[in-house]
C-alpha cells in the first residue's frame, strides 16, 4: 500500500483529482449535518441571488441551491458507484466467459455485446427509463445496461491474452476446474485494467444520470444535480446560479474522477511502470 501511494503521488494531477473527489464525498456524507432541512423545502423567496443567508441562491420555487447540491452529491455519487459496479460485474462475467472458452461461446456472447453497442447509449438509457418508469432503480438499471459492453470487450481481450500464459496452461493440464482457473489464475491478473476502466465509468454514469434527470426521467422524489439544472433551464437568463453551480459540481466531479483514473492507470499499468523504471 505504501509503495502504491508513493507511485500514485508522483502524478500531481491525480493527487489534485483525489483531493477534489474526497471533498465531494465528504460533502455528500455531511449533507444532513450542513443542511438538515429537506432539500425540497421552500426556504426563501424565489430566484433569490447568492447572499449570506443563501450562499448559492434559491431556485424558482425558493429552494436552497446549496442544499440541493449537497444532497444531490450523495445521489449522483451513489448512482455512479452502484451502476458502475453492476455494469462491471455483468461485463466481467460475459467477457470472461467469452475470452476463456472461445469458439462458439465467444462468438455468441460477442454478437450479443455488439448488438447492445449498436444502439446509442443515451437514447437507449432514455428508452429503458421511460419503459421502467422514472425511479432511482430504473436509472441504475439503465446506466448499467448501456455500460457493460465496454467492460465485456476489455475483459475478453485480457482473458484471451492470459489464457495462453504458461501458468494457465499448467492449471488446465492439471485438471483444475474452469471456474477455479478463472477466479484464481486469470481474473486476479486482469484486475488492473478493469479497475482503471471502472473508475472512468463512474464519471460517465454520473453524466448519464444528470442527463436523464435533466430531461425529467430521474426519480422526482430524490434531489440530484441533473434535477437542479433541469429545474433552472427556463430561468437561466434571470437566475443563472440555479444551473451554474450544479453544472460546476458535475464538472468538478467528472474531472476529478478522470484524473484519479489516469493516476490509477499510471500505477497499475505494467507497461507505464516499466517506462518509468
Amino acid at each position: 500500500m505504501k509503495n502504491f501511494w508513493q507511485q500514485y503521488s508522483r502524478n500531481k494531477s491525480a493527487v489534485f483529482g483525489l483531493t477534489i473527489l474526497l471533498a465531494l464525498i465528504l460533502l455528500a456524507l455531511l449533507a444532513n449535518v450542513l443542511f438538515p432541512a429537506d432539500p425540497f423545502k421552500l426556504l426563501g423567496k424565489p430566484m433569490e441571488p447568492p447572499s449570506t443567508e443563501f450562499l448559492l441562491g434559491t431556485d424558482s420555487l425558493g429552494r436552497s441551491v446549496a442544499s440541493g447540491i449537497a444532497h444531490g452529491a450523495r445521489t449522483s455519487l451513489l448512482i455512479g458507484l452502484v451502476a458502475t459496479s453492476v455494469a462491471v460485474l455483468l461485463g466481467t462475467v460475459i467477457g470472461g466467459l467469452a475470452g476463456f472458452h472461445g469458439g462458439k461461446v465467444d462468438n455468441l456472447l460477442m454478437r450479443l455485446t455488439e448488438l447492445f453497442q449498436t444502439i446509442p447509449s443515451f437514447i437507449f438509457a432514455v428508452l429503458l427509463v421511460a419503459i421502467l418508469s422514472p425511479s432511482l432503480k430504473s436509472v441504475v438499471i439503465a446506466i448499467a445496461v448501456v455500460s457493460w459492453p465496454t467492460v465485456a470487450r476489455l475483459v475478453r481481450a485480457e482473458f484471451l491474452s492470459l489464457r495462453k500464459r504458461e501458468f494457465v496452461q499448467a492449471a488446465i493440464t492439471m485438471g483444475m476446474p474452469s471456474w477455479k482457473i478463472i477466479l484464481q489464475q486469470i481474473l486476479p491478473n486482469a484486475l488492473s485494467p478493469i479497475i482503471v476502466s471502472a473508475s472512468l465509468m463512474i464519471a460517465t454514469a454520473i453524466l448519464l444520470e444528470s442527463g436523464l434527470s435533466f430531461l425529467g426521467l430521474g426519480d422526482p422524489n430524490i434531489m440530484s444535480w441533473g434535477f437542479l439544472i433541469g429545474s433552472g433551464r427556463s430561468i437561466l437568463r434571470t437566475a443563472w446560479w440555479v444551473c451554474t453551480f450544479p453544472g460546476i459540481a458535475i464538472l468538478l466531479t467528472v474531472m476529478a474522477i478522470n484524473l484519479v483514473g489516469e493516476g490509477l492507470n499510471d500505477v497499475l499499468n505494467p507497461r507505464l511502470r516499466e517506462k518509468d523504471e
